[in-house]
């Protein structure tokens, strides 16, 4: 038996003023799509911004439907997005954030497995890093450089291979 251990950096901030203009724009953003939401089920807002290697943003938020899991994470329509329009463009950044009708949401908001595996796909396909900028409504701010280090052992084209 061999053990492997596998380690993460992620950089944790107080407040929005602490993090650079860049990152901070896109936060703003991702905080902007957040509110046209359609999630009229959960109540949970969540909103993404994604900046293209060209200086692009596009924007996504959730879209729920009532035949669950007919919806779509706000992630992934930023990304899906992003690449239908420059489809040879890597990804820089993401920027996620949430809002609630019935509680105040405190902690980052961190992408689901899907959306982290779509996140996986394009690094890869670019064999570039996309920085992650996730934040709650209220509260500290993470900032992590790659998908990998919330996805340490993402699945890769390579294993379809005969």
């Amino acid at each position: 038996m061999k053990k492997i251990k596998l380690s993460s950096t992620i950089y944790e901030y107080d407040s929005i003023e602490e993090i650079d203009k860049a990152d901070k724009e896109l936060l703003l953003q991702a905080k902007k799509a957040c509110l046209s939401a359609y999630a009229p089920y959960s109540k949970y807002y969540v909103g993404a911004a994604t900046l293209l290697e060209n200086g692009k943003i596009f924007t996504g938020n959730n879209q729920e439907n009532i035949a669950t899991p007919s919806g779509m994470c706000a992630e992934r329509v930023a990304v899906f997005s992003a690449s239908s329009h420059y489809p040879e463009t890597p990804i820089k950044a993401i920027a996620i954030t949430s809002k609630a009708k019935d509680f105040i949401v405190d902690t980052p908001v961190t992408p689901c497995g899907a959306c982290r595996q779509v996140l996986a796909e394009y690094e890869t396909k670019f064999n570039s890093n996309i920085k992650l900028i996730l934040m709650g409504e209220t509260g500290k701010i993470l900032i992590i450089n790659s998908i990998k280090d919330i996805l340490p052992l993402m699945f890769h084209a390579d294993k379809l291979k005969k």
